[in-house]
């Protein structure tokens, strides 16, 4: 059955990067999967996530979604109990960055990160969490949410404030929500990545950027989208049953150097 045998995990932005690493090891672990992104393009390239899944006979679905859209994520949340039946895993992933500084971020360009990668988690995990009250618990809980932030929601982004402010939030958000509804049975934790290597593009790549990260991580190499997969797999997890309001960091030893 897998780890995540007979559970439902609704993913956001897993059409690339994290998110589809995510999707397919939760996929591999028995997980049913909903994958809520703005398309089906892969940033990296190759097939498109749903049909990985759904080569290995998979439970999957794919529904447009823009996560900074209230009505969007309330129907990305709707339609996972529709086809599945219930929602046991909201993995809050979908994230973007202005690449900016103070003084060159736009208040467009600062609104708009805002909206996915603060608003956005609110308002899916306002949506899971109200389906998942209304669910008999399973395993001693009614569900879990595992969000993705970043190292950079503790150390500065350098050149990207609107980025790091948002994933700071994500942090805080993180803590509250664990707090409010470890009675109600609902679990709530995030993933901090350090430096991944996703196949993103631009100024995240050059070379003086890859330079400053291998010289700031003890590990003797970058992550991987698989590796924060597998942590986001535990604390999805029936391992990780006590454990909630943490930000496990995914970093190589980033932020204990």
């Amino acid at each position: 059955m897998g780890r995540l045998g007979g559970k439902v995990a609704l993913i956001t932005g897993a059409a690339s990067g994290i998110g589809r690493a995510i999707a397919r090891r939760f996929a591999d672990e028995g997980a049913s999967i909903l994958i809520a992104d703005l398309s089906e393009t892969v940033r990296e390239g190759g097939e498109p996530t749903r049909a990985l899944i759904e080569a290995k006979g998979q439970p999957v679905r794919f529904l447009e979604t823009d996560v900074s859209r209230e009505e969007d994520a309330e129907r990305a949340v709707a339609a996972t109990v529709e086809v599945f039946g219930r929602l046991d895993i909201l993995v809050n992933n979908a994230a973007i960055g202005t690449d900016t500084p103070l003084t060159e971020t736009s208040l467009d360009d600062w609104n708009r990160v805002m909206a996915v990668n603060l608003t956005g988690p609110f308002l899916m995990a306002r949506a899971a969490v109200q389906q998942m009250l209304t669910q008999e618990p399973q395993g001693g809980l009614r569900g879990r949410i595992v969000n993705i932030s970043s190292q950079h929601g503790m150390v500065a982004a350098p050149g990207d404030i609107a980025y790091g402010v948002s994933k700071s939030g994500v942090v805080y958000m993180t803590r509250q929500i664990a707090v409010d509804y470890a009675k109600h049975l609902i679990i709530c934790n995030a993933v901090a990545p350090g430096k991944i290597l996703t196949g993103k593009t631009g100024r995240a790549i050059s070379p003086e950027a890859i330079a400053y990260s291998q010289a700031r991580t003890p590990m003797p190499r970058l992550g991987t989208p698989q590796d924060v997969a597998g942590a986001a797999l535990f604390l999805a997890s029936d391992d990780a049953s006590f454990i909630t309001g943490e930000n496990l960091m995914v970093d190589g030893g980033w932020m204990a150097y």
